[in-house]
C-alpha cells in the first residue's frame, strides 16, 4: 500500500519514515502513525510512505510517484500545509485530485484522507479546513473520515482531548484512533 502525504502521515512529531529525521527524534516512536494501527489490525495490510513535514500538495505530488512501483493501493493525505501557508485550497484539491488519477492511471485503487482539525489554527484556518475537505469530499474516490475521527464534538474546528500531543499532530491515541477507526478499505 502506497502513501504519499505531510507530517501527519510521517508520523510527527515522534515518528519519520526517513531514518535521517527519525534519528534527530528523541524517543522516536512507531506507534505514532496511523499506518502502524492499520497494519497492527490488518496483519495484510503493508505501507511504503513518502510523506514530508511541511508539505504542501504541489510538493506531494512531486513525490507520489516513489511509492507507486508495486503498490495495489494509493492513499493521498495533505492538504493542511496550504491552509497554513495561506494558498487557494481549491488549487490544494486540484493537486490531491491529479495524485489520485496518477494512481487511477497506474491501475492502483485509491483513496484520500480529510484534512484534520487544527488546534493550532484560527478561524480563518478552521473555515478554509472546511472548504478544502468539502472539495475533497467530492472527489469521486474512497474518503477516509479523518477529520471527523478526531474532532472534538464540542468544537469540531479542534481535535479532542488527549488526540494530539501538539495541536499539529495526532497523539499515539490520535493516531490510534485513525489507524483503527479511519482507515478502512475493503481489500
Amino acid at each position: 500500500m502506497a502513501v504519499a502525504g505531510d507530517s501527519i502521515s510521517a508520523g510527527s512529531p515522534l515518528w519519520d519514515p526517513d531514518p535521517a529525521v527519525r534519528a534527530r527524534i528523541p524517543t522516536p516512536d512507531e506507534r505514532s502513525q496511523w499506518q502502524w494501527w492499520a497494519s497492527q489490525a490488518d496483519a495484510r495490510l503493508e505501507f511504503r510512505t513518502t510523506a514530508v513535514y511541511g508539505e504542501r500538495t504541489d510538493q506531494i505530488a512531486g513525490r507520489v510517484d516513489l511509492v507507486l512501483d508495486g503498490a495495489d493501493v494509493l492513499v493521498v493525505q495533505g492538504g493542511i500545509n496550504d491552509v497554513v501557508q495561506r494558498r487557494p485550497v481549491e488549487d490544494a484539491a486540484r493537486n490531491i485530485e491529479a495524485m489520485l488519477d496518477r494512481g487511477r492511471a497506474a491501475g492502483l485503487a485509491i483513496a484520500v484522507t480529510e484534512v484534520l482539525p487544527w488546534n493550532n489554527g484560527d478561524g480563518r484556518t478552521a473555515d478554509d479546513i472546511r472548504r478544502l475537505n468539502a472539495l475533497i469530499q467530492q472527489l469521486d474516490t474512497r474518503l477516509l473520515p479523518f477529520h471527523d475521527t478526531l474532532a472534538d464534538p464540542a468544537d469540531p474546528s479542534r481535535m479532542g482531548e488527549g488526540l494530539t500531543d501538539d495541536g499539529d499532530h495526532p497523539s499515539v491515541a490520535g493516531h490510534r484512533l485513525l489507524g483503527e477507526q479511519a482507515f478502512r478499505l475493503d481489500l
